[in-house]
């Protein structure tokens, strides 16, 4: 298959170059082409990352790219200045290269879990790719914090028995998998899971209070209140947890009453 590799950490982050050497070693087409900058939050955001890099040339953007390299791969690699979904968009359009038939997203530094994905630059790379005629997969991998050593080979090992699955399911499969933070020697033996989505993620904010200029936001954290079976729980216990998700679909439930 033709893959793209992205992320939402920027081109720098050792996830990325993880997640692009475990894609090439299970013998795919890889372009990396990932955010020149760290992109986080951005979600499913088609937006440039500064004042140069979209200029105005006959009512058309331009966005900006350079040639990287990772070392140990010899790919095609590209900095974008640009937002993770844009960066998916734009390789749908053949501006990488071959249009790719998996967008495979980042390893990303931090659990994606629970219907806070939405909010998330790595899953909304992955979503672009399955809403533009190919396949998304979205990692991350549970760093509890800045502070902790982060098992990159423990995802990439994990990514490597999941790609078979992508590879087999039919185009606009979107996965979204969460990798425990554990020594790599025991991802072959890591429990891997289906499941569904808690109802948040690894945080949510509340308003504590406003004024007229000004809003205050505080992280709670939710985790003693993880449904047990959804994603979130699963990941808390030590297993690696696999989710089908979809990008937007309108509702099946009318709003306006049948004539």
């Amino acid at each position: 298959m033709h893959v793209l590799v992205t992320n939402d950490d920027g081109f720098d982050s050792p996830g990325l170059h993880a997640l692009a050497r475990a894609a090439v070693e299970a013998g795919h087409a890889v372009i990396v082409a990932a955010p020149d900058e760290e992109a986080s939050g951005s979600s499913a955001s088609i937006t440039a990352h500064d004042a140069h890099a979209v200029t105005a040339a006959g009512g058309r953007g331009r966005i900006r790219m350079t040639a990287a390299s990772i070392a140990g791969i010899e790919v095609p690699c590209f900095r974008v200045y640009a937002a993770p979904a844009l960066i998916a968009l734009l390789a749908a359009h053949r501006a990488f290269g071959p249009a790719p038939d998996l967008v495979l997203s980042g390893i990303n530094r931090g659990a994606n879990v629970g219907h806070a994905i939405l909010h998330s630059g790595t899953v909304g790379a992955a979503l672009t790719g399955g809403l533009n005629d190919g396949r998304g997969l979205a990692v991350s991998l549970a760093v509890a914090d800045a502070e902790s050593h982060a098992h990159w080979a423990t995802a990439a090992r994990v990514v490597s028995r999941v790609l078979p699955l992508v590879v087999e399911r039919p185009v606009g499969t979107v996965l979204n998998l969460n990798v425990p933070n554990i020594d790599a020697d025991a991802a072959g033996t890591l429990e891997l899971v289906e499941a569904p989505l808690a109802r948040f993620g690894i945080v949510h904010t509340t308003m504590t209070e406003h004024d007229d200029e000004h809003v205050t936001l505080a992280i709670a954290d939710p985790s003693a209140r993880f449904d047990a079976g959804t994603d979130a729980a699963l990941l808390a216990r030590g297993a690696a947890t696999l989710t089908s998700i979809r990008p937007v679909v309108e509702a099946d439930e009318p709003v306006l009453a049948p004539r």
